[in-house]
């Protein structure tokens, strides 16, 4: 006589469900705690990866201080008048917290299509982990990078006679904004990380976008002084918005239309770069 063994179907309870849930494993999607757990693991790799290589921190350590001598000893005394180093100091220290966020995002796109080039993202893409999740680690990385880079600049900015003439919170606040902006860039640089072929093809790219946004703006000198036709792209440029919202909150003055055009530029590349940059990440081989 045989007998037959059933397989024994395994009961759900509330608790079992909520855990799979919060691990991932319901119906194949990752729980909001999973997802956060992953991204933390993914940045502690990435800060790793700096840690074993600390050269790759010498653009944010470096560029913010020859940016501040560059800018203020060749073009100050022509823009503000011989002697007044000083006034420059404060108009193009705010605005190039701007173009830091700007320089710093173009790194992500190089190191996405290093990585891939690598195998490191094929790897990534094996585990069961949310494709964001691989994409947001290096954002806030490069976050960390940027803030580091700021605190320089603004360092120098001081040593070089910068002044706040509003108080420590609005200068937080234009910290937070170049931020938010900054994260935002980030989204359209790793979609060229994505997309182009090689590192090299990313910052030849970059530049063509980089360099029209960043010398067609607020940020070196006021747009007044420019063609009328240049006046009106620097009115729409994001950077520019972002520079006078700084300005503003350091300065001092009006920031309400400055602040809230950078917030919506920065809603609007990240709910249009980021689904684009997380699908081509799926799809790329």
């Amino acid at each position: 006589m045989s007998t037959t063994t059933l397989p024994q179907t395994p009961v759900d309870t509330p608790g079992a469900t909520a855990a799979r849930k919060a691990s991932g494993d319901a119906d194949g999607r990752i729980g909001l705690r999973a997802n956060v757990r992953h991204i933390g693991a993914l940045v502690r790799r990435n800060a790793l990866q700096i840690k074993q290589d600390p050269e790759s921190m010498f653009d944010a350590v470096l560029m913010p201080i020859i940016f501040v001598l560059l800018f203020v000893y060749v073009f100050g005394g022509a823009i503000a008048g011989k002697g007044n180093n000083t006034e420059y100091v404060n108009y193009v220290v705010p605005g190039l917290m701007a173009m830091m966020g700007m320089n710093i995002a173009m790194g992500v796109g190089t190191g996405i299509n290093d990585d891939f080039k690598k195998g490191v993202m094929d790897r990534f893409r094996t585990m069961p982990i949310a494709r964001s999740s691989v994409l947001i680690a290096k954002i806030v990385v490069e976050l960390g990078r940027m803030l580091i880079a700021t605190a320089i600049l603004l360092g120098m900015g001081f040593l070089l006679g910068l002044q706040i003439h509003t108080s420590v919170l609005h200068l937080f606040a234009a910290i937070g904004l170049s931020a938010v902006f900054g994260a935002a860039l980030m989204w359209i640089f790793i979609l060229l990380g994505l997309t182009m072929k090689t590192a090299q093809a990313v910052q030849g790219m970059a530049m063509l976008v980089l360099m029209p946004l960043q010398f067609g703006s607020s940020i070196f000198a006021p747009p007044t002084t420019m063609p009328g036709w240049l006046q009106s792209f620097t009115d729409y440029n994001p950077l520019s918005n972002l520079a006078d919202a700084a300005r503003g909150l350091i300065n001092g003055g009006p920031v309400a239309h400055s602040v809230w055009m950078t917030l919506a530029w920065s809603a609007g590349l990240t709910l249009v770069m980021a689904p684009l940059a997380v699908s081509k990440f799926r799809k790329k081989t």
